[in-house]
């Protein structure tokens, strides 16, 4: 199963981006998870070049549609979502490879609430396949804890588990279900 990690910051000491990677470390051998790069070069969402995207949107498309599912851990910024996974997420409102994905997002903090809930609306009306069991708090603001620390808390670790568990079952139910669609005659 392949999995596509989405940070919302840009930073290169992101809480958000070392969530991910050491969701990476932890991953089962039947599940790869790829971290997105590029984020930073998708140019602010434009519907006029949606016919013709820039070689940037193309890439990120590409590595969307290529991924059984997604793994989105985000930040807050000033009670909202930060420009970057909204530009992300923009450009693939009407890309239909996106619609039904199994989409599982990660908070650092319990007090970033705000942007926690933005996100869930946004990709619900998107038609994400929001997968709520997966979908957890991990609270690591103030914690001190960096990536190495993440894989080696017991707590941490195991949350983050649970959440690669709960969404591996829910993409093998979604492509059980679209095989039964397909019957072979």
């Amino acid at each position: 199963m392949n999995i596509l990690a989405i940070s919302g910051s840009l930073r290169r000491a992101s809480i958000n981006s070392a969530l991910l990677r050491a969701t990476r470390r932890l991953a089962p051998n039947d599940i790869a998870i790829h971290l997105c790069n590029g984020l930073g070069e998708l140019p602010l969402f434009n519907p006029d070049l949606e016919s013709d995207p820039p070689p940037a949107v193309q890439s990120f498309r590409a590595q969307v549609a290529a991924a059984d599912a997604l793994l989105i851990a985000s930040p807050e910024y000033a009670h909202g979502l930060t420009g970057v996974i909204k530009n992300a997420l923009d450009w693939l409102v009407s890309y239909e490879p996106f619609a039904f994905k199994a989409v599982a997002v990660l908070n650092a903090s319990p007090r970033a609430h705000h942007a926690d809930d933005a996100l869930r609306e946004v990709l619900r009306t998107m038609n994400a396949t929001l997968v709520e069991s997966a979908s957890i708090t991990v609270p690591l603001l103030g914690s001190s804890l960096d990536e190495d620390g993440m894989v080696s808390s017991a707590s941490v670790a195991g949350a983050l588990r649970d959440c690669l568990a709960s969404l591996y079952d829910t993409v093998v139910l979604q492509q059980a279900n679209h095989l039964a669609s397909f019957p072979l005659r």
